[in-house]
């Protein structure tokens, strides 16, 4: 791999206008296709076998609207002291409203409380809040599949025309918006891009040097982002998908460049030319930066072993951002450093730059003192951050899986707004009604008593009247529990009416009820979620293992990865606890309200911090293992290669850090967990685990850390992440990686060493 990767940085460098435009018209093709024959992306939350989903097949089978996305226009009286009973102007503004809506294209069909007001029929059908202050629209869509978000825009139109309305005031909210409502962007993109931008140039030092990394991972990502509405025609791509990927994006995009740029300008200062300096980036840092990549992606992919469609179509749509990364880094990196030629350090800042007072050198010493320090600590350091990560971790045991609703929104969204009227003016469970869908078998008998039975639950405050369609053979009972839809308690009266109620209406007959409806389909999908976590991680887990073993002819050295990222990644769980569920600094970030953890959440973290820090992992180790093989002393070469790669590697984490938390001001409380979970794991890996307990256990394991049973040796294929480049001795290009066997940075004394050296 090195000869190839060596070639095609070299061609790249040398011949930087083709490789660009190879990019660019590659850009421009998918682009416009992308374009003209795209699809929206949108949310399913399909999950095969659960019974929420069996309740949606059969309403849909019924043809029944309840199967299909609803909207709910909540209007009150502007004056405070005006009902829709006394107040003629309010009728007249409501029904004005609710005519424009009827008129709307996919409405199949809506709620008339204006009707029957002066009978008392619109309170008994729930359209009216006894005190009369509420009334609600109940819009009634097709399925999801029939949709796209123009409806939604277009009911959008209706609630604008009529915002400053004098007699009532109008807020929307329900399934349309949580569909298609597009997910904040922009905001988190610029804020870590700007914070990448300023470690860049403390790193480099140089404008140009600092440039490079961030054209290309901003040209990947527009790509990757571009080519989504392509691969919907393969897999249904969710519409949260681009948020997650332009974070992971940016991330590892601007990483591996780092890495590359850093390689490359040491290249130059030894005296190389562009193009060979170039092409022996690529094949040393580049081949590490291939690897560690397809760790990433094999880790992203392993979300396939979630069960539901809808997260293993996300974790493609990443891991294709990764992979477009990764390309980019080989090929468009290069080109670009081509183009900068020897000018890549001009227009430095005012500071002196690594090399030139001493400030890399003395960064190097630092970290070599530091390592040395842990060494002669390493009992005391290794039980105080193992410590410091199970007290960090310990609140995973209180981890309640769940959706955030609308009551977790920002109170300047319509939909929150929607959501509080709703709940003062009919109560907290009309947020989150249940659809019963039951499958009557030819026993229409079971509907009155199983409506009986459901509306005297106590977690049940009303039933509406069961309709019956006797072509599909399928009754439909809306429940309203007394709870709200986030409460335990609506959960457990959901299991109950499953497990209890259920079973005891309907008995030996054939006929069989399912629980529908956003708050029973949440929490189902929370619990298959749990069910798979274990054989997702396990899976995630064993892999890596086999990767590094491979990579690192050990056994010891696999293990202790995979435990402690499984230590950073519990305490990244337990921050996300205590700031969400238990509300601990929640108003920092701007959650209005604790939310439980949304449930694909844990999944999606683990596959991804466990991939970047397999990355770290792996060109720490890698640095490692290369004195290792040329001394035999495992202390000294723990040590050495902590010196040698701290400042990139803090550098790099700094940078994914900031990319990440810039997401956290988002408002979406979804977007602002996986944000700070990502942030919180990837500064742990970085510090804590990296820094201190990784030398701290090679240190206490000795000469062990390299053992491998020598038959199994022999079985093991020959892979390195480093290796030879063709043509010359001594450096990356003898198989030693980044270093000489004399131990001087690629075989020659550097004259202008760089961060992250």
């Amino acid at each position: 791999m090195s000869s190839l990767l060596f070639r095609l940085g070299r061609f790249a460098a040398r011949r930087p206008w083709r490789a660009i435009g190879a990019w660019m018209l590659t850009a421009v093709v998918v682009i416009t296709a992308s374009a003209m024959a795209g699809r929206d992306l949108e949310d399913t939350l399909e999950a095969p076998g659960l019974d929420s989903q069996r309740a949606v097949e059969l309403l849909s089978a019924a043809g029944s609207s309840d199967a299909g996305l609803t909207a709910r226009v909540t209007a009150t009286p502007r004056e405070a002291s005006e009902t829709f009973f006394d107040s003629p102007a309010a009728r007249r503004a409501l029904a004005e409203v609710r005519a424009e809506l009827v008129a709307l294209p996919s409405v199949l069909a809506a709620t008339d409380p204006v009707g029957g007001l002066g009978t008392g029929a619109a309170v008994a059908r729930g359209d009216v809040s006894p005190d009369g202050r509420v009334a609600l629209v109940t819009l009634r869509y097709p399925v999801i599949e029939h949709l796209d978000a123009g409806d939604l825009e277009d009911l959008r139109g209706v609630l604008a025309a009529h915002r400053n309305d004098d007699a009532v005031r109008i807020e929307a909210g329900g399934d349309l918006f949580i569909s298609f409502a597009e997910p904040e962007t922009g905001t988190g993109e610029v804020i870590g891009l700007l914070a990448a931008v300023v470690i860049l140039l403390v790193a480099f030092g140089s404008l140009i040097a600092m440039g490079l990394p961030i054209g290309m991972a901003l040209f990947g990502l527009a790509l990757g982002t571009s080519a989504m509405p392509l691969v919907t025609h393969l897999v249904e791509i969710p519409s949260f998908a681009p948020v997650i990927a332009s974070m992971v994006g940016l991330g590892v995009g601007i990483d591996y460049a780092l890495f590359i740029v850093t390689r490359h300008r040491e290249h130059l200062a030894a005296g190389m030319d562009v193009g060979e300096s170039a092409g022996r980036a690529v094949a040393t840092a580049g081949r590490a930066v291939v690897f560690a990549g397809g760790t990433v992606v094999v880790s992203i992919l392993g979300l396939a072993f979630a069960g539901l469609p809808f997260i293993t179509a996300a974790g493609i749509a990443i891991a294709a951002v990764v992979l477009i990364m990764v390309a980019a880094s080989v090929t468009l990196l290069p080109a670009f450093l081509g183009l900068a030629g020897r000018s890549i350090d001009r227009f430095g800042l005012p500071w002196p730059r690594a090399g030139r007072g001493g400030r890399g050198p003395r960064s190097g010493r630092r970290w070599h003192r530091w390592g040395t320090h842990v060494a002669r600590h390493a009992v005391a350091y290794s039980v105080g951050g193992t410590l410091l990560l199970a007290a960090l971790a310990a609140p995973v045991l209180a981890l309640r899986l769940g959706f955030p609703d609308e009551g977790t929104l920002p109170v300047s969204r319509t939909e929150r707004q929607a959501y509080d009227l709703v709940a003062e003016g009919f109560g907290p469970g009309a947020n989150g009604p249940l659809a019963i869908a039951v499958d009557l078998a030819g026993d229409a008998s079971v509907v009155e008593p199983l409506h009986r039975a459901v509306a005297a639950d106590p977690g049940i405050a009303a039933v509406a009247p069961p309709r019956v369609d006797t072509d599909a053979d399928v009754a439909t009972l809306m429940a309203v529990a007394t709870t709200a839809p986030q409460d335990d308690a609506t959960r457990a009266t959901v299991e109950r009416l499953r497990s209890e109620v259920f079973p005891r209406v309907l008995g030996r007959s054939e006929a069989r009820a399912h629980v529908g409806g956003q708050t029973a389909a949440f929490a189902d999908l929370g619990d298959r979620v749990r069910d798979r976590l274990l054989l997702f991680v396990s899976a995630v887990v064993v892999l890596s293992f086999l990767l590094l073993t491979v990579v690192f002819r050990s056994l010891l050295v696999p293990l202790k990865a995979a435990v402690l990222n499984l230590l950073s990644i519990g305490a990244a769980y337990g921050v996300l606890v205590m700031v969400f569920q238990w509300g601990w600094g929640a108003s920092l970030i701007g959650l209005a309200s604790p939310v439980p953890i949304v449930s694909f959440i844990p999944m999606f973290m683990f596959a991804i911090v466990f991939g970047l820090s397999m990355d770290y992992e792996v060109f720490l180790l890698s640095r490692v293992r290369e004195h290792y093989l040329a001394t035999g002393d495992n202390d000294g070469s723990v040590v050495r290669g902590l010196a040698g790669t701290a400042r990139v590697i803090t550098s790099a984490a700094l940078i994914m850090v900031s990319v990440f938390l810039g997401f956290v001001l988002g408002e979406d409380p979804t977007t602002k967990m996986l944000g700070l979970g990502l942030a919180t794991a990837i500064a742990v890996d970085a510090t804590v685990v990296r820094m201190v307990l990784v030398p701290a256990a090679m240190k206490l394991l000795g000469g062990a850390c390299w053992w491998l049973p020598g038959w199994l040796d022999r079985l093991l294929p020959s892979v390195g992440v480093e290796g030879a480049v063709p043509g010359g001795a001594g450096g990356p290009d003898d198989g030693h990686g980044p270093q000489g066997r004399d131990g001087r940075e690629d075989g020659v004394r550097s004259r202008e060493p760089v961060a992250g050296a």
